[in-house]
Protein backbone atom coordinates (compact mmCIF):
# COMPACT_ATOMS: atom_id res chain seq x y z
CA UNK A 1 0.00 0.00 0.00
CA UNK A 2 2.80 2.44 0.89
CA UNK A 3 4.56 1.71 -2.38
CA UNK A 4 1.33 2.27 -4.31
CA UNK A 5 0.69 5.61 -2.59
CA UNK A 6 4.29 6.61 -3.26
CA UNK A 7 3.83 5.89 -6.96
CA UNK A 8 0.54 7.80 -7.04
CA UNK A 9 1.98 10.93 -5.44
CA UNK A 10 5.00 10.77 -7.74
CA UNK A 11 2.64 11.33 -10.66
CA UNK A 12 2.81 15.04 -11.55
CA UNK A 13 -0.66 14.99 -13.13
CA UNK A 14 -2.28 13.40 -10.09
CA UNK A 15 -0.52 15.78 -7.70
CA UNK A 16 -1.56 18.83 -9.77
CA UNK A 17 -5.20 17.71 -9.87
CA UNK A 18 -5.12 16.75 -6.18
CA UNK A 19 -3.75 20.17 -5.14
CA UNK A 20 -6.41 22.03 -7.17
CA UNK A 21 -9.23 19.90 -5.79
CA UNK A 22 -8.00 20.15 -2.18
CA UNK A 23 -7.68 23.92 -2.63
CA UNK A 24 -11.34 24.08 -3.70
CA UNK A 25 -12.35 21.91 -0.75
CA UNK A 26 -10.46 24.17 1.68
CA UNK A 27 -12.18 27.20 0.16
CA UNK A 28 -15.68 25.79 0.59
CA UNK A 29 -14.89 24.71 4.16
CA UNK A 30 -13.00 27.76 5.48
CA UNK A 31 -14.78 30.66 3.74
CA UNK A 32 -18.20 30.02 5.37
CA UNK A 33 -16.45 30.04 8.77
CA UNK A 34 -14.96 33.48 8.05
CA UNK A 35 -18.10 34.89 6.39
CA UNK A 36 -21.09 33.03 7.85
CA UNK A 37 -24.64 33.65 6.79
CA UNK A 38 -27.26 32.65 4.27
CA UNK A 39 -25.73 32.63 0.76
CA UNK A 40 -29.16 33.41 -0.69
CA UNK A 41 -29.61 36.54 1.46
CA UNK A 42 -30.45 39.56 -0.70
CA UNK A 43 -28.19 42.37 0.47
CA UNK A 44 -28.76 44.63 -2.52
CA UNK A 45 -31.91 46.25 -3.85
CA UNK A 46 -30.43 46.76 -7.31
CA UNK A 47 -29.07 44.05 -9.56
CA UNK A 48 -25.54 43.18 -10.68
CA UNK A 49 -23.56 45.53 -8.42
CA UNK A 50 -19.98 45.61 -9.65
CA UNK A 51 -17.15 44.00 -7.66
CA UNK A 52 -15.49 46.35 -5.19
CA UNK A 53 -15.62 47.84 -1.72
CA UNK A 54 -18.88 49.60 -0.85
CA UNK A 55 -18.98 52.36 1.76
CA UNK A 56 -22.12 53.69 3.42
CA UNK A 57 -22.59 57.23 2.11
CA UNK A 58 -24.77 58.04 5.14
CA UNK A 59 -21.99 57.06 7.55
CA UNK A 60 -19.25 58.62 5.45
CA UNK A 61 -20.88 62.07 5.68
CA UNK A 62 -20.68 62.07 9.50
CA UNK A 63 -17.22 60.46 9.69
CA UNK A 64 -14.29 62.66 10.70
CA UNK A 65 -12.74 64.14 7.55
CA UNK A 66 -9.16 64.91 6.58
CA UNK A 67 -8.02 67.42 3.95
CA UNK A 68 -5.85 65.97 1.20
CA UNK A 69 -4.68 67.96 -1.81
CA UNK A 70 -4.15 65.33 -4.47
CA UNK A 71 -2.87 66.82 -7.74
CA UNK A 72 -4.94 64.69 -10.13
CA UNK A 73 -8.18 64.51 -8.10
CA UNK A 74 -10.13 66.94 -10.28
CA UNK A 75 -9.19 65.29 -13.56
CA UNK A 76 -10.07 61.86 -12.17
CA UNK A 77 -13.41 63.20 -10.91
CA UNK A 78 -14.27 64.59 -14.32
CA UNK A 79 -12.98 61.52 -16.12
CA UNK A 80 -15.20 59.30 -14.01
CA UNK A 81 -18.29 61.31 -14.93
CA UNK A 82 -17.43 61.53 -18.63
CA UNK A 83 -17.82 58.01 -19.90
CA UNK A 84 -16.87 57.09 -23.46
CA UNK A 85 -20.51 57.29 -24.53
CA UNK A 86 -20.88 60.77 -23.01
CA UNK A 87 -17.77 62.03 -24.80
CA UNK A 88 -19.11 60.79 -28.13
CA UNK A 89 -22.49 62.38 -27.43
CA UNK A 90 -20.79 65.71 -26.71
CA UNK A 91 -18.93 65.43 -30.00
CA UNK A 92 -22.23 64.73 -31.77
CA UNK A 93 -23.79 67.90 -30.30
CA UNK A 94 -20.82 70.05 -31.28
CA UNK A 95 -20.88 68.60 -34.79
CA UNK A 96 -24.64 69.23 -35.07
CA UNK A 97 -23.96 72.86 -34.14
CA UNK A 98 -21.40 73.02 -36.99
CA UNK A 99 -18.45 73.52 -34.66
CA UNK A 100 -15.13 72.27 -36.02
CA UNK A 101 -13.76 69.56 -33.71
CA UNK A 102 -11.60 67.75 -36.25
CA UNK A 103 -8.47 68.44 -34.17
CA UNK A 104 -10.11 67.62 -30.84
CA UNK A 105 -8.97 64.52 -28.94
CA UNK A 106 -12.03 63.16 -27.11
CA UNK A 107 -9.83 61.39 -24.56
CA UNK A 108 -8.36 64.77 -23.50
CA UNK A 109 -10.85 65.72 -20.78
CA UNK A 110 -9.52 69.24 -20.27
CA UNK A 111 -9.62 70.17 -23.95
CA UNK A 112 -13.05 68.63 -24.43
CA UNK A 113 -14.50 70.59 -21.50
CA UNK A 114 -13.00 73.84 -22.76
CA UNK A 115 -14.70 73.43 -26.12
CA UNK A 116 -17.93 72.30 -24.48
CA UNK A 117 -18.13 75.15 -21.95
CA UNK A 118 -17.34 77.69 -24.65
CA UNK A 119 -20.04 76.51 -27.04
CA UNK A 120 -22.83 74.68 -25.18
CA UNK A 121 -26.16 76.49 -24.98
CA UNK A 122 -29.09 74.63 -23.44
CA UNK A 123 -31.51 76.81 -25.44
CA UNK A 124 -29.99 75.68 -28.74
CA UNK A 125 -32.03 73.29 -30.87
CA UNK A 126 -29.73 71.35 -33.20
CA UNK A 127 -31.46 70.04 -36.30
CA UNK A 128 -32.89 66.54 -35.98
CA UNK A 129 -32.37 66.34 -32.21
CA UNK A 130 -35.31 65.16 -30.10
CA UNK A 131 -36.47 66.68 -26.83
CA UNK A 132 -35.27 63.61 -24.91
CA UNK A 133 -31.78 64.06 -26.36
CA UNK A 134 -31.76 67.79 -25.47
CA UNK A 135 -32.78 66.90 -21.90
CA UNK A 136 -29.90 64.39 -21.76
CA UNK A 137 -27.43 67.16 -22.63
CA UNK A 138 -28.94 69.44 -19.98
CA UNK A 139 -28.46 66.77 -17.32
CA UNK A 140 -24.92 66.08 -18.49
CA UNK A 141 -24.01 69.76 -18.44
CA UNK A 142 -25.51 70.12 -14.95
CA UNK A 143 -23.45 67.20 -13.63
CA UNK A 144 -20.30 68.70 -15.12
CA UNK A 145 -21.09 72.06 -13.59
CA UNK A 146 -21.62 70.63 -10.12
CA UNK A 147 -18.18 69.06 -10.21
CA UNK A 148 -16.58 72.42 -10.67
CA UNK A 149 -18.09 73.86 -7.49
CA UNK A 150 -16.16 74.28 -4.27
CA UNK A 151 -18.12 71.63 -2.47
CA UNK A 152 -21.50 70.18 -1.56
CA UNK A 153 -23.80 70.60 1.39
CA UNK A 154 -26.09 68.02 2.99
CA UNK A 155 -29.18 69.22 4.82
CA UNK A 156 -31.92 67.69 6.94
CA UNK A 157 -35.31 68.89 8.14
CA UNK A 158 -35.59 69.93 11.77
CA UNK A 159 -38.13 67.90 13.73
CA UNK A 160 -39.92 70.77 15.53
CA UNK A 161 -39.63 73.87 13.36
CA UNK A 162 -39.49 72.23 9.98
CA UNK A 163 -36.48 74.32 9.02
CA UNK A 164 -33.62 72.80 7.11
CA UNK A 165 -30.34 72.53 8.97
CA UNK A 166 -26.90 71.90 7.55
CA UNK A 167 -25.50 68.53 8.58
CA UNK A 168 -22.16 68.70 6.85
CA UNK A 169 -20.27 70.74 4.28
CA UNK A 170 -18.36 68.48 1.93
CA UNK A 171 -15.41 70.08 0.15
CA UNK A 172 -13.69 68.76 -2.93
CA UNK A 173 -10.56 68.12 -0.85
CA UNK A 174 -12.31 66.30 2.01
CA UNK A 175 -11.49 62.61 2.49
CA UNK A 176 -12.46 59.97 5.03
CA UNK A 177 -10.56 56.89 6.10
CA UNK A 178 -12.54 53.84 5.01
CA UNK A 179 -11.52 52.11 8.22
CA UNK A 180 -13.36 54.77 10.23
CA UNK A 181 -16.65 54.43 8.34
CA UNK A 182 -19.12 52.39 10.38
CA UNK A 183 -20.55 50.32 7.54
CA UNK A 184 -18.49 48.99 4.65
CA UNK A 185 -18.84 45.83 2.61
CA UNK A 186 -16.22 44.26 0.36
CA UNK A 187 -17.94 42.46 -2.51
CA UNK A 188 -15.09 40.67 -4.26
CA UNK A 189 -17.40 39.40 -7.01
CA UNK A 190 -20.20 41.94 -6.68
CA UNK A 191 -23.84 40.88 -6.52
CA UNK A 192 -26.06 38.88 -8.84
CA UNK A 193 -29.45 39.67 -10.37
CA UNK A 194 -31.14 39.22 -6.97
CA UNK A 195 -28.67 41.45 -5.11
CA UNK A 196 -26.87 38.51 -3.45
CA UNK A 197 -23.15 38.28 -2.69
CA UNK A 198 -21.78 36.28 -5.65
CA UNK A 199 -18.66 35.02 -3.83
CA UNK A 200 -20.60 33.67 -0.86
CA UNK A 201 -23.13 32.17 -3.25
CA UNK A 202 -20.36 30.64 -5.40
CA UNK A 203 -18.69 28.94 -2.43
CA UNK A 204 -22.01 27.48 -1.27
CA UNK A 205 -22.89 26.44 -4.83
CA UNK A 206 -19.55 24.67 -5.28
CA UNK A 207 -20.11 22.76 -2.03
CA UNK A 208 -23.59 21.66 -3.12
CA UNK A 209 -22.45 20.68 -6.62
CA UNK A 210 -19.56 18.62 -5.27
CA UNK A 211 -21.99 16.95 -2.85
CA UNK A 212 -24.29 16.13 -5.77
CA UNK A 213 -21.34 14.82 -7.76
CA UNK A 214 -20.17 12.59 -4.90
CA UNK A 215 -23.63 11.10 -4.33
CA UNK A 216 -24.26 10.62 -8.05
CA UNK A 217 -20.79 9.13 -8.54
CA UNK A 218 -21.21 6.74 -5.61
CA UNK A 219 -24.63 5.54 -6.82
CA UNK A 220 -23.53 5.10 -10.43
CA UNK A 221 -20.28 3.37 -9.48
CA UNK A 222 -22.00 1.03 -7.00
CA UNK A 223 -24.70 -0.02 -9.49
CA UNK A 224 -22.20 -0.41 -12.31
CA UNK A 225 -19.81 -2.36 -10.10
CA UNK A 226 -22.43 -4.83 -8.83
CA UNK A 227 -23.94 -5.46 -12.25
CA UNK A 228 -20.53 -5.69 -13.90
CA UNK A 229 -19.25 -8.18 -11.31
CA UNK A 230 -22.31 -10.43 -11.58
CA UNK A 231 -22.48 -10.24 -15.37
CA UNK A 232 -18.78 -10.88 -15.93
CA UNK A 233 -18.38 -13.67 -13.39
CA UNK A 234 -21.63 -15.63 -13.77
CA UNK A 235 -22.02 -15.30 -17.54
CA UNK A 236 -24.77 -17.28 -19.25
CA UNK A 237 -28.35 -16.10 -18.91
CA UNK A 238 -27.50 -13.74 -16.04
CA UNK A 239 -25.01 -12.02 -18.31
CA UNK A 240 -27.57 -11.87 -21.13
CA UNK A 241 -30.25 -10.30 -18.89
CA UNK A 242 -27.90 -7.73 -17.38
CA UNK A 243 -26.45 -6.81 -20.76
CA UNK A 244 -29.96 -6.55 -22.24
CA UNK A 245 -30.91 -4.02 -19.54
CA UNK A 246 -27.60 -2.22 -19.97
CA UNK A 247 -28.05 -2.00 -23.73
CA UNK A 248 -31.53 -0.52 -23.30
CA UNK A 249 -30.11 2.25 -21.09
CA UNK A 250 -27.24 2.69 -23.55
CA UNK A 251 -29.51 3.05 -26.59
CA UNK A 252 -31.64 5.70 -24.89
CA UNK A 253 -29.54 8.90 -24.64
CA UNK A 254 -28.66 9.25 -20.98
CA UNK A 255 -29.23 12.99 -20.80
CA UNK A 256 -32.65 12.71 -22.44
CA UNK A 257 -33.61 10.06 -19.89
CA UNK A 258 -32.26 12.31 -17.14
CA UNK A 259 -34.39 15.22 -18.38
CA UNK A 260 -37.55 13.10 -18.52
CA UNK A 261 -37.08 11.71 -15.02
CA UNK A 262 -36.26 15.12 -13.54
CA UNK A 263 -39.26 16.72 -15.21
CA UNK A 264 -41.61 14.00 -13.95
CA UNK A 265 -40.49 14.50 -10.34
CA UNK A 266 -41.58 18.13 -10.13
CA UNK A 267 -39.65 21.10 -8.78
CA UNK A 268 -41.05 20.97 -5.24
CA UNK A 269 -39.58 17.51 -4.68
CA UNK A 270 -36.26 18.10 -6.45
CA UNK A 271 -33.82 18.66 -3.64
CA UNK A 272 -30.07 18.23 -4.10
CA UNK A 273 -30.06 14.55 -2.90
CA UNK A 274 -32.93 13.67 -5.24
CA UNK A 275 -31.17 15.23 -8.23
CA UNK A 276 -27.95 13.40 -7.30
CA UNK A 277 -29.82 10.09 -7.05
CA UNK A 278 -31.48 10.61 -10.45
CA UNK A 279 -28.12 11.40 -12.07
CA UNK A 280 -26.56 8.32 -10.51
CA UNK A 281 -29.42 6.05 -11.64
CA UNK A 282 -29.00 7.15 -15.25
CA UNK A 283 -25.20 7.10 -15.60
CA UNK A 284 -24.04 3.63 -14.51
CA UNK A 285 -24.05 1.85 -17.89
CA UNK A 286 -20.50 2.47 -19.07
CA UNK A 287 -19.14 1.53 -15.63
CA UNK A 288 -21.04 -1.77 -15.73
CA UNK A 289 -19.76 -2.64 -19.22
CA UNK A 290 -16.17 -1.74 -18.32
CA UNK A 291 -16.22 -3.71 -15.06
CA UNK A 292 -17.74 -6.70 -16.87
CA UNK A 293 -14.89 -6.76 -19.39
CA UNK A 294 -12.35 -6.63 -16.56
CA UNK A 295 -14.04 -9.47 -14.65
CA UNK A 296 -14.25 -11.69 -17.74
CA UNK A 297 -10.46 -11.51 -18.03
CA UNK A 298 -10.10 -12.48 -14.35
CA UNK A 299 -12.75 -15.19 -13.77
CA UNK A 300 -10.65 -18.05 -15.14
CA UNK A 301 -7.44 -17.16 -13.31
CA UNK A 302 -5.90 -19.90 -11.20
CA UNK A 303 -6.58 -18.26 -7.87
CA UNK A 304 -10.26 -17.79 -8.78
CA UNK A 305 -10.60 -21.42 -9.88
CA UNK A 306 -8.90 -22.56 -6.69
CA UNK A 307 -11.28 -20.50 -4.58
CA UNK A 308 -14.24 -21.89 -6.53
CA UNK A 309 -13.04 -25.50 -6.00
CA UNK A 310 -12.60 -24.77 -2.30
CA UNK A 311 -16.34 -24.11 -2.08
CA UNK A 312 -16.15 -20.41 -1.31
CA UNK A 313 -19.36 -18.44 -1.75
CA UNK A 314 -20.04 -16.13 -4.66
CA UNK A 315 -19.80 -13.05 -2.45
CA UNK A 316 -16.43 -14.09 -1.06
CA UNK A 317 -14.99 -14.87 -4.49
CA UNK A 318 -16.11 -11.53 -5.88
CA UNK A 319 -14.98 -9.59 -2.80
CA UNK A 320 -11.60 -11.24 -2.15
CA UNK A 321 -10.45 -12.78 -5.44
CA UNK A 322 -11.72 -10.37 -8.11
CA UNK A 323 -12.52 -6.96 -6.59
CA UNK A 324 -8.97 -6.24 -5.30
CA UNK A 325 -7.63 -6.69 -8.85
CA UNK A 326 -10.01 -4.09 -10.28
CA UNK A 327 -10.08 -1.74 -7.27
CA UNK A 328 -7.86 0.82 -8.98
CA UNK A 329 -10.15 0.83 -11.99
CA UNK A 330 -13.20 1.28 -9.75
CA UNK A 331 -11.58 4.29 -8.07
CA UNK A 332 -10.86 5.86 -11.44
CA UNK A 333 -14.42 5.16 -12.57
CA UNK A 334 -15.74 6.82 -9.41
CA UNK A 335 -13.66 9.96 -10.04
CA UNK A 336 -15.00 10.23 -13.59
CA UNK A 337 -18.55 9.65 -12.37
CA UNK A 338 -18.19 12.48 -9.85
CA UNK A 339 -17.01 14.83 -12.60
CA UNK A 340 -19.86 13.69 -14.88
CA UNK A 341 -22.38 14.17 -12.07
CA UNK A 342 -21.31 17.79 -11.50
CA UNK A 343 -21.54 18.54 -15.22
CA UNK A 344 -24.92 16.79 -15.48
CA UNK A 345 -26.33 18.91 -12.63
CA UNK A 346 -25.09 22.07 -14.36
CA UNK A 347 -26.79 21.01 -17.60
CA UNK A 348 -30.05 20.17 -15.82
CA UNK A 349 -30.11 23.45 -13.91
CA UNK A 350 -29.47 25.44 -17.08
CA UNK A 351 -32.67 23.90 -18.43
CA UNK A 352 -34.55 24.73 -15.24
CA UNK A 353 -34.68 21.09 -14.08
CA UNK A 354 -32.16 21.30 -11.25
CA UNK A 355 -32.70 21.40 -7.48
CA UNK A 356 -35.15 23.77 -5.80
CA UNK A 357 -34.10 27.38 -6.29
CA UNK A 358 -35.21 28.36 -2.77
CA UNK A 359 -33.08 25.90 -0.79
CA UNK A 360 -29.42 25.96 -1.79
CA UNK A 361 -27.54 27.39 -4.77
CA UNK A 362 -25.67 25.15 -7.19
CA UNK A 363 -23.24 26.05 -9.94
CA UNK A 364 -25.85 25.17 -12.55
CA UNK A 365 -28.51 27.32 -10.86
CA UNK A 366 -26.15 30.30 -10.79
CA UNK A 367 -25.60 29.89 -14.53
CA UNK A 368 -29.35 29.62 -15.03
CA UNK A 369 -30.00 32.86 -13.10
CA UNK A 370 -27.27 34.71 -14.98
CA UNK A 371 -28.68 33.56 -18.32
CA UNK A 372 -32.30 34.41 -17.44
CA UNK A 373 -31.35 37.94 -16.42
CA UNK A 374 -29.02 38.49 -19.42
CA UNK A 375 -25.82 38.96 -17.45
CA UNK A 376 -23.84 37.99 -20.56
CA UNK A 377 -25.54 40.77 -22.55
CA UNK A 378 -25.22 43.65 -20.07
CA UNK A 379 -21.55 43.00 -19.27
CA UNK A 380 -22.04 41.56 -15.79
CA UNK A 381 -19.24 39.01 -16.20
CA UNK A 382 -18.90 38.43 -12.44
CA UNK A 383 -22.31 36.72 -12.37
CA UNK A 384 -21.30 33.87 -14.68
CA UNK A 385 -17.56 33.81 -15.44
CA UNK A 386 -16.48 32.72 -11.89
CA UNK A 387 -19.09 29.93 -12.10
CA UNK A 388 -17.67 28.72 -15.42
CA UNK A 389 -14.17 28.90 -13.95
CA UNK A 390 -15.21 26.92 -10.86
CA UNK A 391 -16.87 24.17 -12.93
CA UNK A 392 -13.79 24.03 -15.16
CA UNK A 393 -11.38 23.80 -12.23
CA UNK A 394 -13.35 21.04 -10.51
CA UNK A 395 -13.69 18.94 -13.68
CA UNK A 396 -10.10 19.64 -14.72
CA UNK A 397 -8.70 18.62 -11.33
CA UNK A 398 -10.72 15.39 -11.22
CA UNK A 399 -9.71 14.44 -14.75
CA UNK A 400 -6.07 15.20 -13.98
CA UNK A 401 -6.26 12.90 -10.94
CA UNK A 402 -7.86 10.20 -13.06
CA UNK A 403 -5.18 10.51 -15.75
CA UNK A 404 -2.44 10.32 -13.14
CA UNK A 405 -3.96 7.17 -11.61
CA UNK A 406 -4.32 5.63 -15.05
CA UNK A 407 -0.62 6.17 -15.73
CA UNK A 408 0.28 4.54 -12.42
CA UNK A 409 -1.97 1.47 -12.74
CA UNK A 410 -1.83 0.98 -16.51
CA UNK A 411 1.67 -0.23 -17.49
CA UNK A 412 1.11 0.58 -21.18
CA UNK A 413 0.79 4.29 -20.35
CA UNK A 414 3.90 4.60 -18.20
CA UNK A 415 6.76 6.66 -19.60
Amino acid sequence: MKNTLRQIFHSSKFVAGFVIFVGILLLIIIYPLIHPGNPLEMIGVGTFAKPGTYVSVYDAVTTEKETLKLPDAASKRLGNVLKEEDRQKMADWLTAMEIDISDLDLSDTTALLEVWNANYDEKARPAGMTKAERNYYKRLNASLGSLGSSGKMTVTEHDSSGEEQVVANIGTEDYVNVGNVANTRNLVLGTDNFGRDVLKELVSAARTSIFIGLIAGAVATLIGLLLGLLSGYLGGIVDDIIMFITNIFTVIPGFVLLILISYSIGQDKRGAPVVALVIGLTSWTWTARSVRSQVISLRNRDHVNLSRLSGHSLVRILATDILPYIASYVVMAFILQVSSGILAEAQLSLLGLGPKTTEVPTLGLMMNWAMLYSAHLNGSWWAYFPVILMITLISFSLNLMNTGLDQVFNPTLRD
